[in-house]
């Protein structure tokens, strides 16, 4: 029954997307649409490849990916320390919410202007960013996880004497790990974001760099719309990978 209903999705994908490429091929036919505009998505396939092919994508996605795997790597433990912390440490929850509320509600864009003035245009400043970003949905889908683990599977562990350590690993990460993956789902389509907004604020390699060259000097519009489909797929890839992990590790709902 699963094998069916997933074939079926895989079906249905496939139409939406071909519906979504003749609307697109329509909208440019009918509007007499200059590529430089919007171009046809033949075009766009043809550019995608040729980019892949004469080197001009590949450094800059390599840049890109190093920057997401880094950041979210960074900013999902950071969340799931503080998250944990924030559950289990109710003065740390009272102190240290209001400023969790408020570094959120800043522009992450303004930020990645001021870490690129401390700490340069280089890899770091990118790293940061996408840590940041990932860390506030990671820290809350923990923190709501380890507050809605059992009371009665708790008491449980400390009746037979269970270690603070033994109960965490065995309890508590269990029963919390559908709710922290659900946060680690987000954060890593987010360290997608925090990349290329990372990479506007000034170095000259990486995804968001080509898509400012795209449409600046290269006046190149389909290699924009090839760029944007490759960052798209990094966020799938990276969506996917976690999804398997969570398959693997909480299995499937």
């Amino acid at each position: 029954m699963t094998l069916v209903r997933a074939r079926s999705d895989i079906v249905l994908v496939a139409l939406a997307f071909l519906a979504f490429l003749a609307a697109w091929q329509a909208i440019v036919a009918l509007g007499r649409l200059p590529a430089f505009i919007l171009p046809t998505p033949a075009t766009v396939a043809s550019r995608f490849a040729v980019a892949w092919t004469d080197g001009t994508m590949w450094p800059h996605a390599a840049t890109t990916i190093s920057e997401v795997v880094l950041g979210f790597g960074a900013g999902s433990l950071a969340g799931l320390v503080v998250g944990y912390g924030l559950a289990r440490l109710g003065l740390l929850a009272r102190i240290a919410s209001p400023y969790l509320v408020a570094a959120q509600a800043v522009p992450i864009l303004a930020v990645a202007q001021l870490l690129s003035l401390w700490f340069g245009t280089g890899l770091l400043a990118k790293v940061v960013v996408c840590g940041l970003i990932v860390f506030f949905p990671v820290a809350i889908s923990t923190m709501v996880g380890i507050r809605e683990v059992d009371a009665g599977l708790l008491e449980l562990a400390r009746s037979l004497r269970a270690r603070r350590a033994r109960v965490l690993v065995d309890v508590e990460l269990p029963a919390a790990l559908p709710v922290i993956f659900g946060g680690l789902r987000v954060g890593v389509t987010l360290a997608v974001v925090g990349a290329i907004v990372g990479e506007w604020a000034g170095p000259d390699k990486g995804l968001g760099v080509l898509i400012n060259l795209a449409r600046g000097s290269l006046f190149d519009t389909p290699l924009l719309f090839a760029t944007l489909l490759t960052i798209a797929l990094v966020g799938i890839v990276a969506y996917g990978l976690v999804t398997l992990a969570e398959r693997r590790l909480v299995g499937i709902r």
